[in-house]
């Protein structure tokens, strides 16, 4: 049993992040170690409620109270143990997810909620350095079945992992260079070391996944060939389609998408190539898009030598603590500031870009005027016109859907009026055997919900080849957030 006065005696408290200085000359990780009797306290707070409500918070049905207890009491091996039974990249998840378990915190209705994402991160970066996290799990028996798993981010990346123990032959093809989707290339290194990345790929490549890169299903590989080779497929190519602004003077060179920013700063860093077409030094940059991306764009930036960085959102300024209108147990609307926001630079709110403008075809800054978002649209407050000094224009807008040409087209696939992929509640697509998993299904989320997603694609994949399944299948393709 929890210690029940450990929420009493105990104070929330996070790992302290490295000097602003010191981490803006490099693209390490910012956060400083955590020990071990540090993380036991945290863990300690945890109230073991009778109705854990946090479970309902994360998708993948993460067994929190139980890992918490077992941190406390100093049982890590058992901890990693029932993490993992849940979740196939605790490491992944402990650094790059929001934490809606906390939001959705018991603890929360009064006083600040468990820090398990801490917790989290702790179990598995010191399983991981115990050797036991990473210990491959092949499976004993083949089926004889292959499965081609299109797209490596985490939705991918889990569904391999599970058919593979299953004891399926499971391929995984990605058009990039390098295995990882967005987790290698969409998000910065000072978030995520890539070696936390490699050494878990190791370990599927242990289990027997194979990976195959440069190739683009449905262009290096036609749909023919990939149906005759392949007794099921899972797509999981993620939502990449970019929102677009459609203002005066979008096409001055100089305005770009967000995720061709961040893509070609972090293959500058893996040394392919050695410089990128885009980047910040010296210049007066504006993101437009309050979320994660126009954050990782921001740190970016910074650490990229920009002259100025200013982050724009359309919303108003959130309130510091959970606003009426998002009451516990859903997901708290508050104001979130990520380690980049504090590097320097600023945010401006409640603030909507009306055009561009530019010499000689290359944009030198950008007009805004002040208002309210409302619905889908934006009410201006007239008088508040402003303007900008921009060299560099970075749109993280989000993204409507994945790529239909060349895959999707040529498979038949069924698109939704929300432009994601159509499937049925096991996760197979109009076509027999093709199944999809993530934000290609789902539209832009979490990293979460496609480690969950891809573990109950696996499941439903593995039932239509074997006649049923005893994979976990934590989530139904409608699930949604606490709302």
């Amino acid at each position: 049993m929890a210690d029940p006065f450990g929420f009493l005696k105990y104070e929330r408290a996070t790992p302290a992040r490295r000097p602003v200085p010191l981490r803006l000359r490099d693209w390490n990780e910012v956060y400083e170690p955590f020990s071990e009797p540090e993380t036991k306290v945290q863990a300690a707070r945890c109230m073991d409620c009778g109705i854990p409500f946090c479970h309902q918070g994360c998708p993948l049905g993460n067994l929190i109270p139980e890992w918490n207890e077992l941190v406390r009491t100093g049982r890590w091996d058992d901890a990693s143990e029932r993490l993992h039974a849940t979740n196939n990249f605790p490491e992944f998840t402990g650094r790059l997810c929001p934490a809606p378990c906390e939001g959705a915190c018991v603890l929360g209705i009064g006083d600040d909620p468990v820090a398990i994402k801490v917790v989290e991160q702790q179990i598995a970066d010191r399983a991981i350095a115990d050797g036991n996290a990473l210990v491959p799990h092949p499976a004993a028996v083949s089926t004889g079945k292959k499965v081609a798993v299109v797209g490596s981010g985490p939705a991918g990346l889990a569904a391999a992992q599970q058919l593979a123990r299953a004891g399926h032959e499971v391929v995984v093809f990605e058009r990039d260079g390098r295995i990882g989707g967005l987790m290698r290339y969409g998000i910065p290194e000072f978030k995520m070391d890539r070696a936390v990345l490699d050494a878990r790929l190791a370990q599927l490549a242990a289990e027997g996944v194979r990976f195959i890169t440069h190739c683009a299903v449905g262009i290096d590989l036609s749909v023919t060939d990939l149906r005759r080779r392949f007794n099921a497929v899972v797509i999981a190519t993620g939502s990449t389609v970019p929102r677009e602004l459609q203002v005066q003077g979008r096409r001055f060179e100089g305005v770009e998408l967000a995720m061709a920013y961040l893509v070609q700063a972090n293959k500058v860093l893996e040394g392919s190539p050695p410089v990128a077409a885009l980047d910040a030094s010296g210049k007066h940059v504006v993101i437009i898009g309050g979320g994660d991306t126009g954050a990782d764009c921001y740190g970016t930036a910074l650490r990229q030598g920009a002259a100025s960085v200013t982050q724009l959102d359309i919303h108003l300024q959130p309130p510091m603590t959970r606003h009426a209108s998002t009451p516990w147990p859903v997901y708290p609307l508050l104001l979130r500031s990520s380690a980049a926001h504090e590097e320097g630079g600023r945010r401006v709110f409640g603030v909507n870009s009306t055009s561009f403008e530019g010499e000689a075809g290359r944009v030198t800054g950008l007009h805004l005027v002040e208002g309210k978002r409302v619905g889908s649209g934006f009410i201006p407050s007239a008088g508040t016109e402003t303007h900008l000094q921009a060299d560099l224009v970075l749109l993280a807008l989000g993204f409507v859907g994945p790529e239909r040409a060349g895959l999707l087209d040529d498979l038949g696939i069924d698109i939704s009026d929300r432009g994601t992929i159509n499937r049925d509640d096991d996760y197979m697509t109009n076509i027999p055997g093709v199944f999809v998993a993530g934000d290609a299904g789902r539209g832009q989320s979490l990293i979460v919900w496609a480690i969950a997603e891809g573990r109950s694609a696996a499941a439903g994949v593995d039932a239509y080849l074997s006649g049923g399944s005893s994979l976990p299948d934590p989530l139904v393709p409608t699930a949604v957030a606490l709302r």
